[in-house]
C-alpha cells in the first residue's frame, strides 16, 4: 500500500535512525509542527517496523535527552496499524522556546533546523539569533513560585491512580523547578495549596443581572480543580427533550465531548502569567468559557483552527497527558469543531471565549417543547396540546416533570394556553388537571 508523499508537515522514515532529532527539531521550530512516521519509506510505501514497543521507548529517550530546550509535553509517540502493519507515529507541536537545537551541536547551524518544503534544513546564524531574540521569556517554568513551602500530596495521588509513581526526583522530572532550583509557577499551580481559583457562575437569564449561583474551585492542585469543574458542569449539563405526538428526542444541553475538551483547553492553555484563571459562566441559553491569552498567545488563527497545537505551557500539557486528561496534541480542537463551528470561538487580543448555545435553545428555534426557561410557548404550542390530549387530567407539576420543563415556565405556558382558550382546568385544585378543549369549544 502506498500513501501520500512527504510534505511540509509529514516526514517518512523506513526505520529509526540517528537523525530523528533533526527532523523533530525542524518541526518544533516550524510554526505548524509536523508528524514523523517510522515504518514508511520515502515513496510512501507501508513497510512496517519490528519491535514497535522498543522503538517507542527509544524515541522518547532520544527526544528527552538530546534536544534543548526541553521538548517534553510537545510530542506524542503513537503506535498505529496501517495495512495491518505496525507504524510508529511521532506527532510534534510547534514550540514556543525557539530555536530548538541538538544539545551536542549547540545553538548553531549544525544544531538548529527548520522545515522547508518536505525537507529539514539547517538554519543560518541570522535566523538563529532572530528566533532567540524573540524567544518566550515569561514561560511558567521560569517564573519563581510566590510560595516555596509547597506540598504535592494531591498530585501524587492522581499519578498513582494512573499506575504511575512519582519518585524523589519528580520535581526535576516534571520540570517544577527554576534553573536556580526554586519551585516555579507550574509547581505553584500543581501544589496542594495555592492562590488560584476557578469560578463557575450561573445566571437566571441571558445576561449577568441575576446571579443565582457562584462556585469557586481551587486553592488546591490545578488537577483537582479541573476535575471539580468537570464534575460541576456534568451536573449542569442536563437533558433537553423534544416531545411530539410520536417521538421524544433527548440530548444534553451541550455536547459532552466538546464541552469537556473546551474545559480542558481553557484550563491547560490559559495564560497564568496574567494571574487570571479561566471563568465558566452558565446562562439560560448558553455556556461561556473564557480563558486569558487570545491572540497574544495564539498568534495565527489559521494555524489554530487547522489544529496545529502550540501549547501555552508544555509543562502543564505534559502533566495533563500523563494523567490522561488530554489525549493527542491538537485533538481537542478537532472534537469541538465537529459539533460547534468557528463562530463559537470569540478570540480577542488578550482572551478567548467559547460560546456554546444549549440544545434546548435550538429545539425551541426548531419549534419543539423542551426544558427552556424563556417563558414563551412559541412554536411548541401544538406539541404541548398533544401531550395534554394524550395525558389529560395532569396538574402543572406533573406536566412539568413529563416534559422536563421548569415548573414556573410550565405555569406560564399553561396560563397562556388557557387564556387563548386552548386548554382548561377541570376538577378541584387538589385532584383536578388540565384538559384540551375541543375545536367546538374554541
Amino acid at each position: 500500500m502506498i500513501i501520500d508523499t512527504e510534505s511540509h508537515r509529514v516526514e517518512y522514515k523506513l526505520k529509526l535512525t540517528d537523525n530523528l532529532e533533526k527532523e523533530v527539531i525542524a518541526f518544533l521550530n516550524y510554526h505548524e509542527g509536523g508528524v514523523v512516521f517510522i515504518g514508511i519509506d520515502k515513496n510512501g510505501t507501508i513497510i512496517g517496523c519490528q519491535n514497535p514497543d522498543a522503538i517507542q521507548l527509544a524515541i522518547k529517550d532520544k527526544l528527552k535527552h538530546n534536544i534543548s530546550p526541553s521538548c517534553l509535553g510537545l510530542f506524542d509517540v503513537i503506535l498505529e496499524k496501517i495495512d495491518n502493519k505496525n507504524i510508529v507515529k511521532v506527532v510534534v507541536a510547534s514550540g514556543r522556546e525557539t530555536p530548538y537545537y541538538i544539545k551536542k551541536n549547540g545553538m548553531s547551524p549544525k544544531g538548529c533546523y527548520i522545515r522547508i518544503g518536505s525537507s529539514s534544513e539547517p538554519m543560518n546564524q541570522t535566523m538563529i539569533e532572530d528566533l532567540f531574540a524573540r524567544r518566550v521569556r515569561n514561560s511558567l517554568s521560569k517564573i519563581r513560585s510566590p510560595r516555596q513551602d509547597l506540598t504535592f500530596a494531591q498530585l501524587k495521588i492522581y499519578y498513582e491512580e494512573k499506575g504511575l509513581k512519582l519518585n524523589d526526583q519528580f520535581t526535576s522530572n516534571l520540570e517544577l523547578l527554576t534553573q536556580e532550583g526554586d519551585y516555579n509557577y507550574v509547581a505553584y499551580l500543581m501544589a496542594d495549596s495555592n492562590g488560584t481559583s476557578i469560578k463557575v457562575a450561573k445566571y437566571a437569564g441571558k445576561d449577568k443581572i441575576d446571579l443565582i449561583e457562584n462556585n469557586e474551585y481551587g486553592y488546591c492542585s490545578l488537577i483537582k480543580a479541573t476535575k471539580q469543574v468537570l464534575a460541576k458542569l456534568e451536573v449542569e449539563n442536563k437533558t433537553a427533550a423534544l416531545i411530539t405526538s410520536t417521538t421524544r428526542k433527548e440530548q444534553p444541553l451541550w455536547n459532552k465531548v466538546a464541552l469537556r475538551e473546551a474545559v480542558i483547553n481553557a484550563i491547560v492553555h490559559n495564560d497564568y502569567t496574567t494571574e487570571n484563571p479561566p471563568v465558566f459562566e452558565i446562562f439560560s441559553d448558553r455556556i461561556e468559557i473564557t480563558s486569558t491569552g487570545g491572540l497574544s498567545t495564539i498568534k495565527n488563527l489559521e494555524d489554530f483552527f487547522a489544529g496545529y497545537s502550540k501549547p501555552t505551557s508544555r509543562e502543564l500539557m505534559r502533566i495533563y497527558k500523563d494523567l490522561e486528561l488530554v489525549e493527542h496534541l491538537g485533538s481537542g480542537l478537532n472534537r469541538i469543531l465537529k459539533v460547534y463551528d468557528k463562530n463559537s470561538f470569540l478570540i480577542k487580543e488578550n482572551y478567548m471565549r467559547n460560546v456554546f448555545y444549549s440544545n434546548k435553545t435550538q429545539l425551541q428555534q426548531d419549534g419543539g417543547v423542551d426544558g427552556g426557561v424563556n417563558g414563551g410557548v412559541n412554536g411548541g404550542v401544538n406539541e404541548l396540546i398533544v401531550f395534554i390530549q394524550n395525558s389529560p387530567g395532569l396538574r402543572a407539576n406533573q406536566i412539568s416533570d413529563g416534559l422536563q420543563v421548569p415548573l414556573r415556565t410550565m405555569q406560564r405556558w399553561l396560563k397562556q394556553l388557557k387564556d387563548d382558550g386552548k386548554i382548561e382546568f377541570k376538577g378541584s385544585s387538589k385532584t383536578g388537571g388540565y384538559v384540551a378543549k375541543s375545536n367546538d369549544a374554541t
